[in-house]
């Protein structure tokens, strides 16, 4: 069934804060093997003109995909959640998150759109920071492969 095209531009209420801790930012630069001292070293992180430790690129998608599970549990959008998979990830930044970052993501549906029977949702996740500045936006594009066919 195709996913209803009224639903792009919906917008759904921001995260709860989550709260950046150096040593998350630590495990995961050791989960990805990424040896950045300003990813674990405060004074290395400071040299290059950052307030505390920064965090790799990717690490804000575990809370901007925990955000898109707001769409994607919406049961008027109608997606099969045991039939998608993880299509693509890019994020746009315009500061780094450091620790100490307060976070919140408010997502939105970008596009819907049915590719040899698959669907396909690109959901925009805006982070900002408890100050209201914009810190990145990740987009996440989640396809919905077809029912297999009796």
């Amino acid at each position: 069934m195709a996913l209803d095209q009224s639903f792009v531009g919906r917008t759904y209420p921001p995260t709860d804060p989550y709260e950046v801790g150096r040593e998350k930012i630590r495990e995961f630069a050791e989960a990805i093997g990424d040896t950045n001292p300003a990813y674990t070293d405060t004074e290395a992180a400071k040299a290059l003109g950052h307030s505390d430790v920064i965090a790799p690129p990717t690490f804000v998608f575990a809370i901007t995909f925990k955000a898109a599970g707001m769409v994607v549990a919406d049961p008027q959008l109608g997606l099969d959640y045991s039939r998608v998979v993880h299509g693509d990830q890019k994020f746009a930044y315009r500061r780094p998150v450091r620790a100490g970052d307060r976070l919140t993501v408010t997502s939105t549906i970008e596009a819907i759109r049915s590719m040899a029977g698959n669907e396909v949702i690109d959901i925009r996740g805006e982070v900002h920071d408890e100050a209201g500045e914009h810190v990145v936006t990740a987009i996440t594009k989640l396809v919905a492969r077809r029912a297999e066919e009796a």
